[in-house]
């Protein structure tokens, strides 16, 4: 079964050769030439979201953030705006990728590519990261087979990374999933437990910091 690939582009013209190519390249193309609520609309069946954010209708953040409320399908923006606010607002409310406009078609398609190859995560089966394997259902870590004693905190945050390995996740996100219930708030208690996390993983920086947005989980490295 095909791919499937939700454009959400109110030009009639741009959509239509992006919808084209698309279809070329073997994906099944759905496409919205106004912003909706995903909450309504329901897309939960693509694999992917090309949204612009000069919309009709609901404005493209705001469709992202709603989206970002119940989905973790990736996201590529794709935007006449260039200005790097713009750019750092998209990825902090949860976009994976941003492409300005006027774009090359091939570059396009590289980066749908791209972003489809990363692997689906399920909420209900292990994670793993090298030696690392993050069970969510069972709520344990393990590194090279031996069970690694995490505080609840400490797990929620690398089950929270798990879910959107090698994406960024912000430190707002993080902190409304992780520190609530301990009734803690703000960027240093978070930070202070990804710091205990870290030592706790070993020598191989799996959790990297990404300026000025929050954290990821990459492959690690020594």
């Amino acid at each position: 079964m095909p791919q499937r690939i939700l454009l959400i582009e109110d030009d009639h013209d741009l959509g239509r050769q992006i919808v084209e190519r698309l279809r070329r390249a073997g994906y099944e193309a759905l496409w919205w030439t106004e912003g909706r609520d995903p909450r309504l609309e329901g897309v939960s069946e693509v694999d992917l979201v090309v949204l612009d954010l000069m919309l009709p209708g609901v404005a493209g953040l705001d469709l992202l953030k709603a989206l970002r409320s119940t989905s973790e399908v990736p996201v590529l923006v794709l935007s006449a705006r260039n200005d790097t606010s713009d750019k750092i607002r998209a990825l902090k409310l949860g976009a994976d990728d941003y492409m300005t406009k006027p774009f090359w078609p091939e570059e396009l398609l590289e980066r749908v590519r791209a972003r489809l190859r990363r692997p689906a995560l399920q909420r209900d089966d292990a994670i793993r990261v090298g030696e690392l394997s993050i069970d969510p259902t069972a709520r344990q870590v393990r590194q090279g087979g031996e069970l690694v004693a995490l505080t609840p905190v400490e797990l929620e945050i690398l089950i929270a990374l798990a879910r959107r390995r090698g994406m960024a996740v912000t430190r707002k996100q993080l902190a409304e999933q992780v520190l609530d219930a301990e009734g803690e708030s703000g960027d240093r208690a978070l930070d202070a437990h990804v710091s205990r996390l870290r030592k706790k993983l070993g020598p191989r920086k799996l959790i990297e910091t990404v300026w000025g947005i929050g954290y990821r989980l990459g492959e690690g490295g020594e």
